[in-house]
């Protein structure tokens, strides 16, 4: 696939990889994904039963996440908004790999993992390559 081939070379990591920072690559490349409207990537990275449950509770199944994909082609509209966020709410990552089930968790490096996590994603490791089940949002905390 030339997308997953771009991505690696992008960042030098082997998104095959059963490892902690593969998983952070295949996360950063669904953003990217995401961002640049990458639907065929996504629909083979998401599988069918990915859901997104965002931080109010709704459920986003995979067919809005690619659908929202396709709308940011070809727009940084999008892209530009996820980078002020991102600016503005810098984040640290956590792996933990068992088996064939990885979670990435996202948290406020001011507060650490253990006390602050602003959003997981669940990854299982199916045909040779990572691919994302569940993601959970939360609220932000002013604590």
């Amino acid at each position: 696939m030339i997308a997953a081939t771009s991505a690696t070379q992008a960042t030098g990591v082997d998104e095959t990889a059963r490892t902690e920072a593969a998983v952070i690559a295949v996360d950063q490349h669904w953003l990217e994904a995401e961002l640049g409207g990458d639907t065929a990537w996504l629909d083979d990275m998401l599988l069918p039963e990915y859901r997104s449950v965002g931080a109010d509770g709704a459920v986003h199944p995979k067919s809005a996440i690619v659908a929202h994909a396709a709308k940011n082609r070809g727009s940084d509209t999008e892209r530009r908004k996820v980078e002020a966020w991102i600016k503005a709410h810098p984040s640290g990552k956590a792996v933990v790999i068992h088996g064939d089930t990885a979670i990435l968790s996202f948290y406020d490096p001011g507060k650490g993992a253990a006390s602050d996590v602003r959003s997981s994603d669940i990854f299982v490791y199916v045909h040779g390559r990572w691919h994302a089940l569940y993601s959970q949002h939360s609220g932000a905390r002013n604590n």
